[in-house]
């Protein structure tokens, strides 16, 4: 595969969402499959209870958010997310709600046991492993409280072999260019829908159900 993919050159994740902040609400809005549901989707079956504490891991620029203030003005959220930008522009959309921000990989940030009533991403962890997933949604289990839950709506490989396809494409892509491979990149590279539930129920979640489709856009229930 040498010399392939060199024409597409990789950037580190949080350095390629510094270069898109203008018109990156826009582009995910009207250009993802399903962006014009799933985002209310995914908001409407967080906690409406009054200061309910949400862990959102890949915050981003907060559309989740901003779909789930009206619900329930009152939430305390923490939002991770690699990208000081985006953070940035969360702050200034969301400037008196209850928020929490830290820059940083949701994979090295602890975040406590039986802490939030719920936790969320929307379109941020498709970049990553099973095995890499494994230990964080063991340590987000933990931090969810007894009637805890996740809500995962993401977009998933359509088959095992286009799954394995991304993975090595990206580790081809990464020899070529010369990258640590524990270096985290801006590259798709989704699990199927039966491996990311997999993965969840290892980690010990005890249900995790498959609550609507977008094409290869899923959301996903997962109860403590």
């Amino acid at each position: 595969m040498k010399g392939k993919h060199t024409n597409m050159k990789l950037e580190k994740m949080e350095d390629f969402f510094a270069a898109r902040l203008i018109g990156y609400d826009e582009h995910m809005k009207t250009e993802i499959e399903g962006a014009g549901e799933f985002y209310a989707y995914t908001a409407s079956l967080l906690p409406g209870d009054a200061q309910a504490r949400i862990l959102d891991l890949g915050c981003g620029t907060g559309l989740e958010l901003e779909a789930f203030f009206p619900l329930n003005p009152t939430a305390r959220v923490t939002g991770i997310d690699l990208s000081r930008v985006m953070l940035n522009e969360l702050r200034r959309k969301l400037p008196k709600k209850d928020l929490t921000l830290i820059e940083a990989s949701y994979f090295d940030v602890p975040f406590g046991t039986a802490v939030f009533d719920a936790a969320v991403s929307v379109e941020s962890l498709h970049h990553f492993s099973a095995d890499r997933k494994a230990a964080l949604y063991r340590k987000l289990r933990e931090a969810l409280k007894k009637a805890g839950y996740f809500v995962l709506t993401d977009y998933f490989a359509e088959s095992d072999e286009k799954e394995k396809e991304y993975f090595r494409v990206l580790q081809a892509m990464k020899l070529e260019q010369g990258i640590e491979d524990n270096t985290i990149c801006h590259y798709d590279t989704p699990l199927t829908v039966e491996h990311e539930t997999e993965t969840l129920r290892a980690a010990g979640f005890s249900e995790v159900k498959m609550m609507r489709r977008w094409e290869n856009t899923c959301t996903l229930l997962a109860k403590v």
